[in-house]
C-alpha cells in the first residue's frame, strides 16, 4: 500500500473518531413552542351572579383596539370570550424568562358600585415563570411569580432550589400533566382575578383552561375542560405594537377605561408590587425580569442579569 494511501485511511479514522464523539447541537425552540411547553394549566374561579365575566379572552375581543367599549361590549356575544393568553420571552445566557398575561374585559363586584370604588374596565393579572437552560430543548423550571393587583408572590416547583430573598416564597406549585408535560398549576380569582398557585384543592365553580392551542368558549361557569389559545405579546399589530395607541392605553402600560375606576389596570409592563422596594420599578417583571428574580430570591446558582434579546428594552 503506497503512503498515500495509508495516510487517507489513517485520516478518515481520525475524522470518524473524532466525528463520534461530537454531539448534535439542540434545536433551539422558538418562543412560540417554548411557551407552550410551559404554558401553565390555568383555575379560573367563577361568580354565580355573572359566569361569563370572569371568562378569559383577548383585549380585542371585540375586534377593536378601543379598550373604553370593553366592558359594555363582554356580554354582547359570549362567542367571542374565547379562551386567549399573551406571552413574552426574554433571554439571558442562563435562563428563559417567560410571562403570561391574562385579560378579562371587567374587573367586576357582586353588588352595586355607584362611588367607583371596587370596580374598572380591563383586566390583566400575570404569571413569570423562570426557566434554566440546562442543555435540555424546554430547560428545567426554577421559579414563579404571580401578580394579584398590586401584590406579587413568589413560589418554587417540588424540589426547587431556590430560597427566599427580599421576598418570602409563598408556597409550592402543584405541577400537572398535560399533553406528556408537568407544567405549573395557577389559580385566579372571580371578579377581581388576582392570581396566585393553585394549592390542589377543588375551587368549586370554576373554568379550567388547559394550553390546546384553540381558544375556546366555556359550556358554563363550572366548565372544567376548556382550551386556551396563546397570542405572542410582540405580534404584529399586536398588543405591544399599540403600546402607544391612545384608544387602547392611558399611559405607559395602563389601560385606557371608563367604567368604575378610570384607567385602572395594566398590562404586564405596568406591574408594580406596591412594597418590593422603589428600586424595583413598575414593569420591572415584564421588562427585567432577571433583576426582579435576583431580588425577590436566594440561592439561584449561575444566573445573568444581561440580556441575550429583550423585545421590551
Amino acid at each position: 500500500m503506497g503512503m498515500l494511501a495509508r495516510i487517507a485511511i489513517f485520516s478518515s479514522i481520525v475524522i470518524s473518531v473524532s466525528l463520534a464523539g461530537v454531539q448534535p447541537a439542540l434545536a433551539v425552540p422558538t418562543d412560540a413552542a417554548l411557551a407552550s411547553h410551559w404554558a401553565p394549566i390555568h383555575y379560573q374561579d367563577t361568580d354565580s351572579s355573572d359566569y361569563d365575566a370572569d371568562y378569559l379572552s383577548a383585549v380585542d375581543f371585540d375586534a377593536d383596539w378601543d379598550a373604553r367599549n370593553n366592558w359594555e361590549h363582554q356580554d354582547d356575544n359570549l362567542a367571542r370570550m374565547t379562551g386567549t393568553v399573551y406571552y413574552s420571552v426574554v433571554e439571558t445566557s442562563t435562563h428563559w424568562h417567560l410571562v403570561y398575561s391574562f385579560y378579562h374585559p371587567r374587573d367586576w363586584e357582586d353588588f352595586p358600585d355607584p362611588f367607583s370604588l371596587y370596580t374598572h374596565e380591563n383586566d390583566m393579572e400575570g404569571v413569570l415563570l423562570v426557566v434554566r437552560k440546562d442543555g435540555t430543548e424546554f430547560g428545567k423550571f426554577e421559579a414563579m411569580v404571580t401578580v394579584a393587583h398590586s401584590d406579587f408572590y413568589s413560589y418554587i416547583p417540588p424540589g426547587g432550589t431556590y430560597t427566599n430573598g427580599r421576598e418570602t416564597i409563598d408556597g409550592t406549585i402543584v405541577m400537572q400533566t398535560y399533553n406528556g408535560v408537568s407544567r405549573p398549576t395557577t389559580f385566579q380569582e372571580a371578579k377581581g382575578h388576582g392570581i396566585f398557585r393553585w394549592n390542589g384543592a377543588d375551587p368549586g365553580d370554576a373554568v379550567v383552561y388547559f394550553p390546546t392551542g384553540t381558544g375556546e368558549v366555556p359550556s358554563s361557569g363550572n366548565d372544567r375542560s376548556v382550551g386556551y389559545q396563546l397570542v405572542n405579546t410582540f405580534a404584529t399589530a399586536g398588543l405591544w405594537a399599540h403600546r402607544n395607541d391612545t384608544l387602547t392605553f392611558a399611559g405607559w402600560g395602563t389601560f385606557r377605561g371608563d367604567n368604575g375606576q378610570d384607567n385602572a389596570a395594566n398590562t404586564a409592563w405596568g406591574w408594580d408590587d406596591g412594597n418590593d422596594g422603589s428600586d424595583l420599578q413598575r414593569g420591572l417583571l415584564a421588562t427585567d425580569p432577571a433583576k426582579l428574580v435576583s431580588a425577590y430570591f436566594n440561592n439561584e446558582g449561575s444566573f445573568s442579569l444581561s440580556y441575550l434579546r429583550n423585545n421590551y428594552l
